[in-house]
């Protein structure tokens, strides 16, 4: 089925909600020039390289949470006379001030993340629903692009020094709230540039080019980080540098070419602290008359958090639990990258055709199997990770894209910006999930391989629950 999209951007072609505004899945039922279809995708792949350089395979993996932070006296206990560093990896390593050393800042990044996820918690709803009533979407994409791009810039200024970890650790954090904030809009645009027809495979495209443009930006890094040199601080800060100057200027399209939403006559515009009251009604109203997309949240922050923790906890048992170098781990990113961009872009198609929720549930029980895989074969070494670790990233963004477009079709077209709003606070609120599945499996068995088996449990447990949720009879008839 081919994309219906008019070449040409007439502004009489402008992404007007039609229909009832309060019903599920009301949403532009007129094509959508194909520039603003690309233009709004084109912000998934200017925003990548915070999540895919910056938070997941570079900036934090290999820099704020490396030996650079340590106390001089524990980085310097952890050399070994042939020049190497101790393998943390090793049971008669583990307890040393080295490798305890690192724990503590792998476990205090983690505590940043936590701070960040309780912000979000508390702001993503109420400003989606701002958003909504005052139709200020666009605005806030446009605020949150420049204030992750701030931040990035800022990471310049971190040095390599202990002095230096909570500053950069927290202006990490302050990007991952920023990035989410602007991610409520960011989604709650699906539907204005797209049809009930298209809705899967435009937000897979979005999704598959935000992976992507993780492969380029990681091969835009590169020449950076061996030309200055891997242990270099300066190379890192440049990669910062690089990354906020790729998301302000891929961020330019949609700028231009997407129209402000339009505000809702149903939204309450009401001022800040008064939005917690009209949430309340909200959650209240949604429990009442729209169970599914209630129950869907729910299920959905559960595996949501286990698909966030395959790319969190991805880079570090990659080098920690199968012995990859940093070459063979960027390589890996890039990898993983392109495969989890070209199979989201392709089962953007496959979600139109058989549905969303058999999507999901199809990634789902593909992530759980290979996670077991990963497990039970590590005795066969790196190429168990190449192969079972690159189909954990096949499955991940298919879900991601497809439950993007499955909300999309259960919330009201009037309510959009704020039940995803909420569709971030409740994955937010669940973010502990994976972290805690992964250090008990950790603490409880004593190697890091263990790990998958906790990612792998919340994906299992969020898969039980998305079953288990009744969508409505205009959903399960499309």
């Amino acid at each position: 089925m081919n994309m219906s999209l008019p070449d040409d951007p007439a502004p009489a072609a402008s992404a007007a909600i039609v229909g009832a505004a309060d019903t599920p899945g009301a949403v532009n039922t007129e094509p959508v020039p194909r520039k603003r279809v690309i233009s709004w995708a084109m912000w998934d792949w200017a925003m990548q390289p915070f999540n895919t350089v910056i938070l997941t395979f570079v900036w934090v993996a290999l820099y704020l949470t490396s030996r650079q932070f340590l106390d001089p006296a524990a980085r310097e206990s952890g050399l070994l006379p042939d020049g190497t560093y101790l393998n943390c990896n090793e049971a008669a390593s583990v307890g040393t001030a080295y490798c305890q050393g690192l724990t503590d800042l792998s476990e205090w990044w983690g505590w940043a993340n936590f701070a960040a996820g309780i912000f979000i918690v508390i702001l993503a709803p109420v400003l989606g629903q701002q958003a909504d009533a005052r139709g200020s979407k666009k605005k806030w994409i446009i605020g949150a692009t420049i204030a992750v791009a701030l931040v990035q810039f800022s990471l310049f200024f971190v040095e390599a020094n202990p002095a230096y970890f909570w500053f950069g650790a927290f202006a990490v954090a302050f990007g991952a709230v920023i990035s989410e904030i602007g991610n409520v809009s960011y989604y709650a645009m699906l539907s204005e540039v797209s049809t009930p027809r298209t809705i899967g495979r435009i937000s897979g495209l979005g999704w598959g080019l935000g992976y992507l443009g993780g492969v380029v930006a990681l091969i835009a890094c590169i020449p950076l980080l061996f030309a200055i040199g891997q242990s270099e601080p300066l190379a890192y800060k440049l990669v910062a540098v690089l990354c906020a100057v790729w998301t302000i200027v891929f961020s330019i399209p949609l700028f231009r070419n997407v129209p402000e939403s339009p505000a809702y006559g149903t939204g309450a515009k009401v001022g800040f602290f008064a939005s917690y009251v009209v949430l309340a009604r909200s959650l209240a109203a949604l429990f009442r008359t729209s169970r599914s997309t209630f129950w869907f949240l729910l299920a959905a922050a559960v595996y949501r958090d286990g698909l966030a923790g395959v790319f969190a906890f991805g880079a570090v048992l990659a080098a920690q639990g199968f012995g990859f170098s940093f070459l063979e781990v960027i390589a890996f990113g890039l990898a993983a990258n392109l495969v989890a961009g070209i199979s989201t872009i392709l089962a953007g198609r496959l979600d139109d055709a058989i549905g969303p929720r058999r999507l999901i549930v199809i990634s789902l029980a593909g992530l759980v199997a290979m996670s077991l895989a990963v497990f039970a074969l590590r005795d066969l070494g790196a190429i168990v990770f190449w192969v079972c670790g690159l189909a954990l990233c096949a499955f991940v963004g298919p879900a991601q894209a497809a439950s993007r477009g499955l909300l999309t079709r259960l919330a009201p077209a009037s309510q959009q910006g704020e039940i995803f709003g909420l569709y971030a606070t409740t994955g937010r609120a669940v973010s502990f999930l994976s972290p805690l599945a992964w250090s008990l499996s950790l603490a409880l068995f004593g190697g890091i391989v263990y790990g998958v088996l906790g990612i792998g449990l919340v994906l299992l447990i969020g898969l039980v629950l998305l079953l288990l949720v009744k969508l409505p009879a205009h959903i399960r008839a499309e």
